[in-house]
């Protein structure tokens, strides 16, 4: 699996690699370990589902990180039958969407919101407000 660090988790751990309030490495790996988790629940995945050739039920291979990735993959096997790849959804963009990802980019930049773009009324005059009922947000910032 091949990750292209995104400028976003980037800073997320390097806000974590220069915070002083840490009082060990322990801690301080700890943290790491639990933001890079959170970073990688919120990348899509591909997958690549394999059939045999008497239309039974294959072997599959997860995750991967795109489909040339996956597509790479397939090209070397040798195993016969055939293949297709399957988008794998992030279950930590749903769970954003709804609680908010503060700092992520494509979400709310407003610092009390974090909400998803769809959240935002694009309608009269709430047009722009966050319309999560516990979010103050009055208009969607980029």
């Amino acid at each position: 699996m091949r990750l292209t660090p995104r400028k976003e988790e980037i800073a997320a751990v390097v806000a974590l690699l220069e915070d002083p309030t840490f009082e060990s490495a322990n801690h301080l790996a700890k943290a790491v370990i639990k933001e890079v988790g959170e970073i990688l629940q919120m990348r899509d995945w591909v997958a690549l589902v394999h059939t045999w050739s008497d239309g039974s039920r294959g072997l599959n291979w997860a995750p991967f990180g795109n489909e040339a990735e996956a597509k790479s993959f397939a090209s070397k096997l040798a195993i016969g039958g055939t293949g297709r790849l399957v988008k794998l959804n992030s279950p930590g963009v749903m769970l954003a969407n709804i609680d908010g990802k503060k700092g992520w980019k494509g979400y709310c930049q407003h610092p009390e919101c974090g909400h998803a773009p769809f959240t935002h009324s694009a309608a009269s005059a709430a047009r722009g407000a966050c319309q999560i009922p516990t979010c103050p947000c009055s208009r969607f910032e980029k």
